[in-house]
């Protein structure tokens, strides 16, 4: 007796942000189908900071559906080169998938 396994399927991984000012709140989607043959179920999502905040869907994504998991990071007391990762745990295997942002945090010049 063996239950269907699901897969994710990302269209990318990974997410550069560019040279972005500091205090901007940046947000990229990752957008993913289920290409395993049973629902895919989305236990938990965490950034490694708190800069870093990922929603995800709470529903089962049937097979062959697509499902999409929002990033956003805050850039607010932030400066110089960034990677963030966001690490999801599903019922897949291996059961858990990480995904990657950078940027490069600009600090405005002072006004003269």
């Amino acid at each position: 007796d063996t239950e269907g396994t699901p897969v994710f399927s990302f269209d990318r991984e990974f997410h550069d942000f560019g040279q972005i000012e500091q205090g901007t709140k940046a947000e990229t989607v990752f957008t993913f189908t289920n290409t395993g043959d049973s629902p895919l179920i989305i236990t938990s999502a965490r950034g490694s900071c708190g800069c870093t905040v990922p929603d995800w869907p709470n529903e089962p994504i049937a097979p062959g559906e697509t499902g999409e998991i929002a990033v956003s990071f805050d850039s607010k007391g932030r400066q110089g080169k960034q990677q963030k990762s966001v690490t999801i745990v599903a019922n897949t295997t291996p059961n858990t998938k990480v995904l990657q942002i950078t940027s490069e945090v600009m600090v405005p010049q002072a006004a003269e």
